[in-house]
């Protein structure tokens, strides 16, 4: 091509220009909507901001400080709410007993449900869309239906009223919902480098953890998020499993800090341990935000 006919279609700066483009604008009934819900959106983060602010400035009040002046500030910021909260209420040995549940449940929900959902997503087993379609089942099944049967069931196990129980119990309700979860991000990814991995000599086990799930890692944070978000606050399964006291998560705790005082309730102390109960899955949600904001954009795009 000579240098005359690269100059005729040499494309013009200046024919680029947005003069005859159209810039798209916003509509009357588009500044509408983005009014409404940015005021419905303020209007939400109010009712939630607030009462979370005034237990934390409660938290810091005496119980006659509280009825005087509900919402002042307490006339001495002192911790004396959060030490009663957490020695003379047990709330450091329930704390310590939540985390040991929680987490130990998490973990194998996590890796039980990654394995499950990849078999079936990956593999044309015989049974696998029967054993899909029972998971998806489980989402749909009351906890409180299951709460008889799962009492004979542990007694006979010898695990009522036990950690391990309680454990083993989490990790059932909570799978369901992982492998549906999961199932569509192992299903969405190319098979073309489960396959490479064969050639280079993997085994199963091998492609599973060090090429398949690491791919999956959106999923699995956001996954992971939910599940403690949802085990964390769970109430039902252990107010109805676990009646030893010495085995008590926080939810079970704050019903019977409630509870026990009858009219009495130190109401500083309360709103101590309230704080304590939810300060760890905000501190969660604050560092793997981006993760679950990531998860979802990338499971939207596909």
């Amino acid at each position: 091509m000579s240098t005359d006919t690269r100059a005729a279609i040499t494309i013009d700066p200046k024919s680029t220009s947005r003069k005859g483009l159209r810039t798209p604008k916003d509509t009357t009934s588009d500044k509408v909507v983005g009014g409404l819900s940015h005021g419905v959106l303020a209007v939400w983060s109010i009712v939630v901001i607030l009462p979370m602010l005034w237990t934390l400035v409660g938290s810091f009040k005496t119980t006659k400080e509280i009825f005087a002046s509900p919402f002042g500030l307490p006339a001495n910021w002192n911790f004396d709410n959060y030490v009663n909260a957490w020695v003379k209420n047990n709330f450091g040995g329930m704390f310590l007993n939540t985390v040991i549940v929680v987490g130990v449940a998490l973990v194998l929900v996590m890796v039980l449900g990654a394995m499950c959902a990849y078999v079936l997503a990956r593999f044309a087993l015989p049974g696998s869309r029967v054993i899909y379609y029972l998971m998806l089942a489980g989402l749909t099944f009351p906890v409180f239906l299951a709460i008889v049967p799962l009492f004979f069931i542990l007694q006979g196990m010898g695990l009522l009223n036990t950690l391990p129980g309680l454990i083993i119990t989490y990790v059932a309700f909570a799978l369901p919902f992982t492998v549906f979860f999961l199932f569509s991000f192992f299903k969405s990814l190319p098979y073309e480098i489960q396959e490479a991995a064969y050639v280079d000599g993997a085994g199963e086990w091998r492609t599973f953890f060090q090429v398949m799930l690491p791919m999956a890692k959106p999923g699995m944070a956001a996954i992971a998020i939910m599940n403690f978000l949802g085990l964390w606050n769970q109430f039902l399964l252990p107010i109805s499993l676990n009646t030893n006291q010495d085995n008590y998560v926080l939810s079970q705790g704050m019903a019977n800090f409630a509870s026990a005082a009858g009219y009495q309730v130190d109401f500083g102390a309360m709103f101590a341990a309230v704080i304590i109960t939810i300060v760890p899955v905000l501190v969660v949600y604050v560092l793997f935000q981006r993760q679950l904001q990531g998860s979802v954009s990338q499971g939207t795009s596909k």
